[in-house]
Formats: structure tokens, C-alpha cells, sequence
């Protein structure tokens, strides 16, 4: 009697025996297409009005759903929001094998240079970033976006060279990541200077030679 309570399973069938509980009648399924389609609806209305005039108004009838839909899965446009970054956290940047540190750099440098030049990505990180500073849920949530996913790859690299000698053992991890990831954000978040071709295979042979320093 006690385990079936603890698993949830209703005993009151004929002879006690368990009877899986059914969900109530009514209950909400919330089908994964239309939560994917407001997602989409997120990203394409925070590039074309940004995060401050953003409204789940707006994202609803861009998805082609109902607000009901909307409030369904998220409470407010900045839980949606922090929902989405913490999903892209979570997918991180891919873990490159090259075997060397000029070769790994450049690889990442490539994928999140194509990433930041996007044109969704190019007006959406920087408004997320001026809002995070007015809203600490949002600085935290973007913050742990970058230390889970940025800078995982980037420290994933790093830890790589070290095990191949290629950068010596105790190197100050901290200022390496942001000798490592600073430059690039630099150019194309913050001043948002084109990245021409060539430009990753340099920057990582110059931060490699500097690494190697520290």
C-alpha cells in the first residue's frame, strides 16, 4: 500500500491490485511545435524590436498562436527568455580535435565568428547584454551562458594544449580565457568590426604565441 501511494498508482481497482493513475481529464499537452515555433517567434521579435519592447503579444501573433499558448510554458517574457539562453548554454560550442592549439583556436574562432555575424545574433546579443545590466536575472542567466558554453570550449582547448605540452602545466586559467575569447567578442559584439577572411587562423596564431608566454 505505502509503495504504491510513494509511486502514485491508484490501488482502489478490484482486489487492491495497482491501477496506474490516469491524468486528469482536461489536462494540457503542450505540443512540442508550437513550443518551438514561439521560440523561433523569441528570437525573430527580439531582433526586430529588442528585449525592452518586446511583448508576449507580439510573440503570439508572430508564432501564430493564442497569449494562452504562450503563458502555458513560460510566466513572463523574461523566464522565456532566460529559458532560451539556458537552452543554448547547454548546446555549447562543438569540441574541437584538431591536436594543436593554433588549429583548435582557429576552428572555434571560426564557428563563433559565423555565429556573432548571423543577423539575428548580431542585433540580439548585443541588446540582451545592455538589458542584462537592468536585469540581474538576466546578467546571471547570460553569464552562465557564456562560462557553460563559450568558455567550456574554450577551456576544453586549453586543457587539451596542456596535456599535448604545448602550454605549461598551472597556467593562470582565468587570464588565459579571457586572452583566449576577449579579442574576437571585442570586434564583433562591441565594436562590431567585419571579420574578414583569414582573420580566426591570425587571431589564433597570436593568442597561441601569447599563451605560451604566460
Amino acid at each position: 500500500m505505502l509503495g504504491a501511494m510513494a509511486s502514485g498508482e491508484d490501488t482502489s481497482g478490484t482486489g487492491g491490485a495497482p491501477r496506474a493513475r490516469r491524468a486528469p481529464a482536461g489536462a494540457a499537452v503542450l505540443r512540442e511545435d508550437v513550443t518551438e515555433a514561439i521560440r523561433a517567434a523569441v528570437f525573430a521579435e527580439l531582433a526586430a524590436v529588442g528585449y525592452g519592447r518586446m511583448s508576449i503579444e507580439g510573440i503570439a501573433r508572430r508564432a501564430g498562436v493564442g497569449k494562452t499558448a504562450v503563458y502555458r510554458r513560460w510566466r513572463s517574457k523574461l523566464h522565456l527568455v532566460l529559458d532560451l539562453v539556458s537552452a543554448i548554454a547547454a548546446s555549447g560550442l562543438p569540441a574541437p580535435d584538431t591536436g594543436s592549439l593554433v588549429g583548435d583556436l582557429t576552428l572555434l574562432y571560426e564557428v563563433t565568428s559565423r555565429a556573432l555575424r548571423h543577423p539575428v545574433a548580431s542585433q540580439i546579443v548585443p541588446d540582451l547584454l545592455a538589458e542584462a545590466a537592468r536585469t540581474p536575472d538576466l546578467q546571471e542567466a547570460l553569464q552562465r551562458a557564456l562560462r557553460e558554453g563559450q568558455q567550456g570550449a574554450f577551456r576544453g582547448v586549453l586543457d587539451a594544449a596542456a596535456a599535448r605540452g604545448e602550454l605549461r602545466p598551472g597556467l593562470d586559467q582565468d587570464l588565459a580565457l579571457d586572452l583566449v575569447s576577449g579579442p574576437l567578442y571585442w570586434r564583433t559584439v562591441v565594436v562590431r568590426t567585419k571579420v574578414g577572411r583569414g582573420y580566426a587562423a591570425a587571431l589564433a596564431k597570436s593568442v597561441a604565441g601569447a599563451l605560451r608566454e604566460l
